[in-house]
């Protein structure tokens, strides 16, 4: 069962009491250099997830364990993985384990590897398709492995009434044991940011369609170092 936090009524203590449960945060990355304004919602958004979580475990129970897409180790090697791959989950989930929570294990590596590969590949362009279409399939296979890997993941390693943690982008497979209430973090800023994320959008293919002739070529916009492909 999943809730979303910001619908989600104050809970009673007696309701979810012997339940496993799990907050699930959808990880947002950095807006392309340069644009103030996409910055400026993602910090909103960081700020508003913290404050939110906090509420959530003073009223569920404090936080047993963290899950992170992309990390194939956990403990210290894991938020080593972290700091190198995005500041500002890392930031929060470093505070979360001094408190106490254990950061786990959340992906196999030699699947996450794949796929990180064959999302490469199909960034290349194609000459067939029946290659892009097999690609697609391999993809398509792989990360269901990630996302059952992921869901077993947490079925072994969270309690009976533990409360634990997920960071993972929104479009993720991920299915839950039925036991787990999972509630889903939906600060006002991830509308905010999906919105101005699909206007920039829009306005960059717009400026693709139609350069501005006799100007000089645009240099392209590179995402910021920290951005983990989105599998």
């Amino acid at each position: 069962m999943s809730q979303e936090l910001s619908r989600m009524e104050r809970p009673s203590t007696d309701r979810f009491s012997g339940k496993r449960k799990l907050m699930l945060v959808p990880l947002l990355y950095g807006p392309p250099t340069g644009s103030e304004e996409g910055k400026a919602i993602l910090m909103r958004y960081w700020d508003q997830v913290q404050a939110q979580l906090s509420d959530l475990e003073s009223k569920l129970g404090g936080l047993s364990h963290i899950y992170h897409e992309s990390l194939t180790s956990g403990g210290d090697e894991g938020l080593k993985q972290l700091e190198a791959m995005d500041q500002r989950s890392h930031g929060l989930i470093a505070a979360k384990c001094q408190a106490g929570a254990a950061l786990e294990a959340t992906e196999d590596q030699e699947i996450l590897m794949e796929a990180l590969d064959l999302q490469r590949c199909l960034m290349v362009p194609l000459m067939t398709e029946k290659v892009s279409l097999a690609l697609n399939e391999w993809m398509a296979e792989r990360n269901k492995s990630r996302y059952e890997k992921i869901g077993s993941q947490i079925d072994e390693t969270l309690g009976e009434n533990e409360l634990g943690l997920l960071m993972i982008n929104e479009r993720h497979q991920v299915q839950f044991a039925e036991d787990i209430e999972v509630f889903f973090v939906a600060p006002p800023a991830l509308a905010d940011f999906r919105t101005w994320f699909q206007q920039w959008s829009a306005q960059q293919q717009q400026a693709a369609a139609n350069p501005q002739p006799d100007s000089e070529e645009p240099e392209s916009e590179e995402p910021d170092a920290e951005e983990e492909p989105s599998l």
